[in-house]
Parts: structure tokens; C-alpha cells; sequence
């Protein structure tokens, strides 16, 4: 696998033409995106049309950008201007093409990446599973009998296949760190509104996020920086951290909770309140506010959507008007909470998942002893935090041999880069970082 800082440095030094990286990669994905089940679209004209473009430049002794003839792809609810936003659903695959990019592919477009894919996701990206009635169920790279999580595991499973450097997808409840967890590679949501949202169908726009995934810290941190706009400054000095305690370890795969008692053994333990009623509030949310954005298509043509999308989507469209508001009151007060409760540290850490990637036979998890639909519960851990609107970074743990889960590095508001600084440290102490799906994809990478 190729790092997509590698790549662009290497474009930029004409060592290698952004052309021949995306051959290469349009290559790997025909080959084999079919087992993945990952891919929706491949753009290939657009593709090259972009790769010729950032050649020109580098001819000419300009400079592309940061990310000069990186390819990337998105999730399949980005406005990709030709093409009809589909969010995962066959109601919406004959719908007026967009108009124009979703405003984080054009930055990404202004800072030399080549976008070369749409990619799977659950539909309306309502789920943490990717098991899409339409395009099919994504899988795992690390085992092809297994999810890729979701509601953006497309975008997550052609990263770890090493077949695309780097992706973008969106958070609402987990949908980023989720699918990052289980495939083993890192995934942001970043502080709630701090990256462009425009042209990106929504779901529940009180938590929804853009995303990206890497392979690597400095991947991310590049890919964050030019969505960003800006660069930022970490904090300075001795990191002060704490371990989430309560809900976050009575459901944890024991490799976790060794592991983020082995980074900061003498953190304390602290716990965050009312994290069932946090989560019920953010189901309600969520649900409620998904109900109203697809009311209309409910009401039009019901039996166009996923059944079980659907059936959620009816239920939060009927919730009374009061009960929505209490939650949004109760999110208020509990941010406030929670921020005061934090005040005194720099980076959270938590468990991203509460277990490895289900089997796609048998998609249940156990959550408190029971057996729970994983399509609704891999969300555990990564949902309560969503509610904070704080920013949270899966990183896989270090563990070669066993199928990959990561950790939640959870942040201020604002302070992403302090996570990247912390993300980089545990990375060079070999804590953390991605490890290739054994036997599978090695030798198709970018």
C-alpha cells in the first residue's frame, strides 16, 4: 500500500506521472472491486480528464497541490456533477444529474487529487453495516465473509484493500469510525461543522460530518488540512489523558481495553453521564430528522426504499414535534456537561467498536451479554460521542495476525490537530498503524 503523501511526492517530482497512478489504480479496482462489492461507479473519463490536467501542471514547473494525482473516491452521497446523487438507493438512480461537485471534491480537485470512484454505503446511510438492498453488502478485505461496517464501509474497504490511498465518507453516528475499526485503518469525524458540508446529501444534520480514511497520521492530517483550508497548531507539552469508563469497557473487545490501558496506564478513569439516555437522544435525532428529509418519497413511493430503511424512516417521520425538541434541549445541556467534565485533558481514549467485523452470515454482536442486529449496534461506542460534536479519530490498533479493531482518540472541539500529534506518536511507537489483508490485495496497491 502507498501512502497518498508518497504519491503526490512523487507526481510532484516528476518521478512518476499522475496518469500512470491512475491506470494503475483504475486497474486494481476493476479487478477487484467485484469482490468487494465496494464500488458504484467507476469514473474513469472524469479520472483521466484530472490526471491529464495535474501532468499539465507539472510540465509546465507548476505545482498541482498537496495531493497532485492522488486518486481518491466518495462515498455515494456526494454531488458528483453529471452523475444523480443516488445516497445508496435506487429511488433516487434516474433523478436530474447534480449540477456540481459537492464543495469537498472541489477542494480536494483544487489540491491535484483525482477523483476516480463513488462507493457503497447503506442506504441513506442509515446503518453501520453497508448490507445495501440495491448495490449488495460490502466486505471486509481482511475477511471477505466478513462487514466492512458502515454506513460508509465502501469507502473504508477499497482503503485497507490498499486499492485507493485515501477516501472520503460521512459521520453521523459512527458511520467513518465504524467501518474504520473494523477494516483497520484510521478514520476522522472531525469537530461537528468543522469540514464543508455543501453537496452532500444529508441524513440527520445535527451530527452529520465529512470524513476522510487513510492509510497513515500524516495521511490524514494532509487530507483533513486541504478540506480544512487551514493548518493548525497542536497543544504543546505533556499530553493530559483519560480513559472512558462505564458503558465504553462493559462492551469492548478485551485487545482494547488492553491496549488503551497499555498507552496511558496511569490516566484516569472517568466516565460520561447519562450515556443510555445520549444515545436514546441521538437515535431520536437522527431518526427524526431522517423521517422529515424523506417524507415526501415516503408518502410518493414507499416500496422504492430498503425495508429496512424504510420502516425506520416511517417511524422517525411520525415522531411528535415535543419529543424531538426535549432531545434537542437535553443535547444542549449534555454538551455543556461534558464539556466542563473534560475540561482538564487533551485526548479521550475509547474503543471504537465493540468487537471485530460480524460475520455477514450471522450480523449480530453481543452487547451487555446479548445478541443485538450489528446493522444497528457496531454504533455503541462511536454514537455517544457524536452527540458531544467533539472530534474523534479511529486508529487501528497494531496487532498483525488478528482481524483489525481501533480505538477512539477523542478531542476538543476544534483541536484536531492535537489527536494527529497524539495518533503520530502512538504510530511511531508501533501502538497503532495499518496492516495489509493477508493474502488478498497486497500486490494491488497505488
Amino acid at each position: 500500500m502507498t501512502s497518498a503523501t508518497a504519491i503526490a511526492d512523487a507526481v510532484n517530482s516528476g518521478a512518476v506521472t499522475a496518469m500512470s497512478v491512475l491506470e494503475h489504480c483504475l486497474s486494481g479496482l476493476e479487478r477487484e472491486g467485484g469482490r468487494l462489492v465496494a464500488v458504484t461507479r467507476l469514473l474513469a473519463d472524469r479520472a483521466r480528464r484530472e490526471a491529464e490536467a495535474v501532468d499539465a501542471i507539472v510540465a509546465a514547473g507548476g505545482d498541482p497541490g498537496p495531493l497532485a494525482g492522488v486518486p481518491y473516491g466518495v462515498k455515494d452521497l456526494f454531488d458528483v456533477a453529471g452523475l444523480p446523487t443516488t445516497a445508496g438507493s435506487s429511488l433516487y438512480a434516474d433523478a436530474p444529474p447534480a449540477t456540481a461537485d459537492a464543495e469537498a471534491i472541489g477542494k480536494l480537485r483544487a489540491a491535484g487529487a483525482v477523483l476516480v470512484a463513488t462507493l457503497n454505503m447503506d442506504e441513506f446511510a442509515y446503518g453501520f453495516a453497508t448490507i445495501n438492498a440495491h448495490h449488495g453488502t460490502t466486505r471486509n478485505p481482511h475477511d471477505l465473509d466478513r462487514l466492512a461496517g458502515g454506513s460508509s464501509g465502501g469507502s473504508a474497504a477499497v482503503v485497507a484493500a490498499g486499492l485507493l490511498p485515501f477516501s472520503l465518507g460521512s459521520d453521523t453516528n459512527g458511520s467513518v469510525r465504524v467501518p474504520a475499526s473494523l477494516t483497520g485503518i484510521y478514520g476522522l469525524k472531525p469537530t461537528h461543522d468543522g469540514l464543508p458540508m455543501g453537496g452532500v446529501l444529508p441524513f440527520a444534520h445535527s451530527f452529520d460530518d465529512v470524513g476522510p480514511f487513510t492509510l497513515s497520521i500524516q495521511d490524514m492530517q494532509c487530507v483533513w488540512s486541504v478540506l480544512a483550508g487551514a493548518t493548525s497548531s497542536p497543544r504543546t507539552g505533556a499530553l493530559r489523558i483519560a480513559r472512558l469508563d462505564g458503558r465504553f469497557r462493559d462492551n469492548a473487545d478485551p485487545g482494547q481495553i488492553e491496549a488503551i490501558d497499555a498507552i496511558a496506564p496511569d490516566a484516569p478513569l472517568i466516565e460520561l453521564p447519562d450515556i443510555g439516555a445520549a444515545r436514546s437522544a441521538a437515535f431520536l435525532i437522527t431518526a427524526a430528522e431522517g423521517g422529515a428529509l424523506h417524507r415526501a418519497a415516503l408518502a410518493r413511493d414507499p416500496i422504492a426504499f430498503d425495508p429496512a430503511t424504510r420502516d425506520r424512516l416511517i417511524a422517525g417521520a411520525l415522531l411528535p414535534p415535543e419529543l424531538y425538541a426535549a432531545a434537542q434541549d437535553f443535547k444542549a445541556r449534555y454538551r455543556q456537561q461534558v464539556n466542563a467534565l473534560i475540561a482538564d485533558y487533551d485526548v479521550l481514549l475509547a474503543p471504537a467498536t465493540p468487537c471485530v467485523a460480524p460475520l455477514i452470515a450471522d450480523p449480530r454482536i453481543r452487547i451487555d451479554g446479548a445478541w443485538s442486529p450489528a446493522r444497528a449496534d457496531l454504533g455503541i461506542h462511536s454514537q455517544p460521542i457524536s452527540f458531544t460534536g467533539l472530534p474523534s479519530l479511529s486508529v487501528p490498533l497494531n496487532r498483525p495476525g488478528k482481524l483489525p479493531i481501533g480505538i477512539q482518540l477523542i478531542g476538543k472541539a476544534g483541536d484536531e490537530a492535537t489527536l494527529f500529534r497524539f495518533a503520530a506518536m502512538l504510530e511511531e511507537e508501533g501502538r497503532i498503524g495499518v496492516t495489509s489483508p493477508a493474502g488478498l490485495f497486497q500486490g494491488d496497491s497505488v
